[in-house]
């Protein structure tokens, strides 16, 4: 089984808007549609994806989890939204009512930092609710969004919420390798994700290996990043780095199925990038 953590989903209408406006600076390979995600997935051989949204304002909260929350779970886990400008309980309800099963929190676009003893009292309340996080960490657009993100809160947030399941997205450290390494890469209480926009590939195949191999194969989940970076040429990079199939297949898929609550591919039928176009015919 292949899952991908780390796919960017937006309505059709908003789509072109956000992916024109190049976040992060990248040039993206795909069209931010779930359509467009499901054909990605089609030609990967991705069995599920993780769509991630998120809400840059708390007001925005509530609409961003009914659209994550109203996907085709037969490909699809949806992974939505919370902020620190409503309380826990507003969050965990709006969670709760759209069925979602896990959080992606972005110190990039949110405004929020990873240090916020505000953002700590939201993820204690998620890990009661059994709900992953998985977060970008690493660099932002700029020194205020690189504080907010720093590889140095991880083991922080870790520390204040034990049960919490983290998956820290970048290998815990979006262009700053050296300090995952020194805190992040090794730690058993967190999994790390491969995503290095536009191409993993750009770190080499020998320095993949070494991340790897330091934080242990059944830490670490398979993310694209989608659509800033193709699925199909991830996985191949990821097949080609000669791993045991056992480890190959926790990276790939089975690690992060567990942490999702998807225990074997679907057994109804999977809808396909065909079937979405004939249910929403443009």
């Amino acid at each position: 089984m292949i899952v991908d953590a780390h796919c960017h989903v937006w309505p059709d209408a908003l789509a072109a808007r956000l992916v024109a406006a190049r976040p992060a600076g990248l040039d993206a390979v795909g069209d931010g549609t779930v359509s467009g995600l499901l054909r990605a997935m089609d030609a990967a051989g991705i069995d599920y994806g993780c769509t991630l949204a998120i809400a840059n304002e708390a007001r925005h909260v509530a609409r961003t989890n009914e659209f994550v929350g109203g996907l085709d779970r037969s490909r699809f886990i949806p992974c939505g939204t919370v902020h620190t400008g409503i309380s826990v309980e507003e969050n965990l309800r709006h969670l709760r009512d759209n069925g979602i099963v896990g959080v992606k929190f972005h110190p990039n676009f949110q405004g929020l930092s990873l240090g916020d003893p505000a953002v700590h009292e939201i993820f204690a309340a998620l890990a009661e609710e059994g709900i992953p996080v998985l977060a970008h960490v690493g660099h932002g657009n700029d020194d205020a969004a690189t504080e907010r993100g720093a590889t140095k809160h991880v083991s922080a947030i870790m520390d204040a919420v034990p049960d919490l399941v983290f998956v820290a997205f970048h290998y815990g450290g979006y262009h700053d390798l050296s300090g995952s390494e020194e805190q992040t890469l090794g730690d058993p209480r967190i999994y790390v994700e491969t995503s290095w926009p536009p191409r993993l590939a750009d770190l080499g195949a020998d320095r993949v290996r070494a991340l790897i191999e330091r934080h242990g194969p059944r830490r670490v989940v398979f993310g694209s990043d989608w659509p800033m970076a193709d699925p199909s040429d991830e996985i191949a990079f990821i097949r080609s780095l000669g791993l045991p199939t056992a480890d190959e297949d926790a990276i790939l898929g089975d690690t992060l199925a567990g942490l999702m609550g998807v225990t074997t591919p679907s057994t109804t039928t999977p809808q396909t990038s065909t079937d979405l176009q004939e249910d929403h015919p443009r």
